[in-house]
């Protein structure tokens, strides 16, 4: 369980080859807007757990996971690229 959950998040940092920000963004409003607001990304970015990408690709997954919908990588990469290019503004 450990091993496989090591892997997981090592993909996850990895750099996706070709996210779509308009699919981030549909799948953010059906899947994530029912548990918290987009406010949320707005907050002071001192206050913010999320310094990188790979920071924010992490925490996408594990909130992502709590849904109970279950989201290929792709969705994840598209998720995080919406937040990114809307909200956070991470250099790559």
């Amino acid at each position: 369980m450990k091993v496989a959950t090591t892997a997981l998040l090592a993909l996850l940092a990895l750099p996706a080859w070709a996210q779509d920000a308009q699919r981030g963004a549909a799948l953010y409003d059906t899947h994530c807007l029912s548990c918290h607001y987009e406010r949320i990304h707005k907050r002071d970015p001192a206050r913010s757990l999320v310094k990188s990408l790979a920071q924010l690709r992490l925490e996408v997954a594990q909130r992502a996971a709590s849904t109970g919908h279950r989201f290929t990588l792709e969705d994840l990469d598209d998720i995080t690229e919406y937040l990114n290019r809307s909200h956070y503004r991470l250099t790559k």
